[in-house]
């Protein structure tokens, strides 16, 4: 019996410890909850009793080298439904149904679903949204947005690019500055009970949103227009599949106009354009489908200045000619011989002019674009300098153009390389290369031999206009000599004066430059592409066109219809740019 009692006293002992044990734990916990975790706490019990939407930062603005507006933004409405705020859910959905001119199932499958806010529809004009707050319908809430718009709608929309649906950048410039132009959202936080219903007048708390800085780019509006008038005419005209334009100041790099046509309308992004010709039925039947729909929208955005390589033709021949001067293996009154052809090994390589050129000095073997002359100088330079002057001038890296996606010149391994490769490589066949690696590379040579970096950033700005950051872009002294440099402006002005170029050449202006034409790939199915480059003054360039016209139908020569388009653009724009013409004393 003693036993037992003993027993059950030990038995009470080790309870009552583990009870005492426990409640210390628990007070333990308390004080650690109450005392050191009271601020953690605290603060996910306000989040509990608080909503937070969205105040939208402004974008900033993208304005060209004049001033002109090109993106901006304007106010829309985001329309949306606090369910447990919902008195009259019939009739919010009959408003909602009528003024957004939505599906009544759609509507009532948001306005009855059971969440914290749910959206009902966004991107909506501020005139409606306005109309729908006046209701004043319990739960429904109606915040203003901003969507980007774009004034001039198609203008070099494939250089500005677009945002998405959170007014963030897709392509273009949008996306390569999007950290500048994005701005900070703001907050609104409004207190509601246990039940989640906003409690009247217990106020807000506000962030307010921080908008985007402007950025300040050297594309100018008039010039762009004048290049879009010319190109469309000309795609029109030899109803080609598109026609792509550059201009900039060979100086420095700035890139004054960028046209692509058929451009797409920027304020409807997601709505193909159809193209000339046979492309239209692929537009119209493939539309129907969506992932082939989604192809050809990746396809309509490209930008084919910087995004697509292509053979170059005779306008490459300008680099073979200055690396031909700098390795000293040829003058200009150096003397050649065209039949018509030339072999290189077992293959006959022909001229342009199947009769050939005869006799004649190297500047009239530039004036004439001769094939044979360009064949001879690449055997004269061998493919150890060709090479060389290849990275020298910058070919073989991207030129670091502030747009997505710049495509890498397409060139052969240099061990790969035999005579017939040299050959073609020398006047502009057999790779592929950039236009916009093409119109720099030319820039640096005709310009003192200074390698430029193209761009079109300048520099952001506040909505103030006070001035966040001047843009900078490497430049690359010597790649050719000043001596080179001036050999070539000098034979490129002569083209165009009396050679292959005169098409380009305007009265009173000095206009130097260079016609292609190559063929695409397979051969056999005789599509070409039709190119000039030009730049003016001859002597001291301030500016530099390059045009490219993709298959052309009927005569597809760049000296008979792609020159013509540059000297359009200059007849407008040399004027406009304030570069004079020349009396004859001068």
């Amino acid at each position: 019996m003693t036993r037992n009692k003993t027993y059950n006293r030990k038995k009470i002992l080790i309870i009552f410890t583990v009870v005492i044990l426990v409640l210390l734990l628990l007070a333990g916990r308390l004080v650690y909850l109450m005392v050191f975790c009271s601020e953690y706490y605290g603060k996910k019990a306000e989040d509990l009793h608080e909503r937070e939407r969205d105040i939208k930062a402004a974008r900033g603005k993208i304005i060209d080298a004049t001033g002109t507006v090109l993106a901006t933004n304007r106010t829309v409405c985001t329309i949306s439904v606090i369910h447990s705020q919902v008195k009259e859910p019939e009739k919010v959905i009959e408003v909602l149904t009528k003024e957004l001119g939505m599906e009544e199932e759609t509507v009532r499958k948001r306005v009855e679903k059971v969440s914290s806010i749910e959206r009902v529809k966004s991107n909506v004009d501020k005139e409606t949204g306005d109309k729908i707050r006046n209701y004043k319908l319990g739960g429904v809430k109606v915040d203003e947005d901003y969507k980007r718009y774009y004034p001039y709608d198609t203008l070099a929309s494939k250089v500005l690019g677009f945002t998405g649906g959170d007014n963030q950048g897709i392509i273009g410039l949008e996306v390569i500055y999007e950290d500048y132009l994005k701005g900070e959202n703001g907050k609104i936080l409004t207190l509601t009970d246990a039940r989640g219903v906003e409690i009247e007048n217990a106020g807000e708390r506000r962030r307010e949103p921080v908008d985007g800085n402007n950025l300040h780019i050297s594309l100018d509006y008039n010039i762009q227009l004048y290049c879009e008038q010319a190109a469309k005419k000309v795609m029109e005209a030899k109803s080609a599949d598109s026609v792509s334009v550059i201009v900039m100041n060979p100086q420095n790099g700035e890139i004054m106009a960028m046209v692509n046509v058929p451009e797409f309308n920027l304020n409807d992004p997601f709505t193909l354009v159809n193209t000339p010709g046979k492309q239209e039925e692929t537009v119209e039947t493939a539309a129907s489908e969506e992932e082939n729909k989604q192809d050809l929208l990746n396809q309509m955005w490209r930008n084919q200045c910087i995004n697509d390589t292509y053979e170059p033709g005779s306008v490459f021949k300008i680099i073979t000619a200055a690396s031909a001067f700098e390795e000293g293996v040829v003058a200009l009154e150096d003397n050649f011989f065209c039949p018509g052809y030339k072999m290189v090994e077992d293959r006959r390589i022909h001229c342009h002019k199947r009769t050939g050129h005869g006799a004649e000095t190297f500047t009239q073997g530039i004036m004439n674009s001769c094939n044979p002359v360009f064949i001879e100088l690449g055997m004269r330079l061998g493919t150890d300098n060709f090479y060389k002057y290849f990275n020298q001038f910058g070919l073989l890296e991207r030129t670091g153009i502030d747009l997505p996606g710049e495509a890498m010149t397409i060139m052969h391994n240099k061990k790969n390389v035999g005579p017939v490769e040299l050959a073609t490589v020398s006047f502009g066949q057999s790779f592929q290369i950039t236009p916009i690696q093409l119109a720099t590379t030319v820039s640096s040579l005709v310009n003192g031999g200074n390698r430029v970096t193209p761009h079109f950033g300048v520099s952001v700005k506040n909505d103030q206009g006070e001035l966040v950051e001047t843009l900078q872009y490497e430049v690359k002294e010597g790649i050719v000599s000043s001596d080179t440099s001036q050999v070539l402006r000098s034979v490129l002005e002569q083209v165009v004066s009396e050679g292959s170029g005169k098409r380009a050449k305007i009265d009173g202006f000095s206009i130097g430059g260079k016609t292609a034409t190559s063929q695409t790939l397979p051969r056999s199915a005789n599509k070409y592409i039709s190119s000039f480059l030009g730049f003016a003054p001859a002597e001291n360039p301030q500016v530099l066109a390059l045009t490219i016209i993709n298959n052309p139908q009927g005569i597809y020569y760049g000296g008979t219809i792609a020159a013509p388009v540059v000297q359009e653009i200059f007849s407008n724009i040399l004027p406009y740019l304030g570069i004079e013409k020349k009396t004859e004393e001068q």
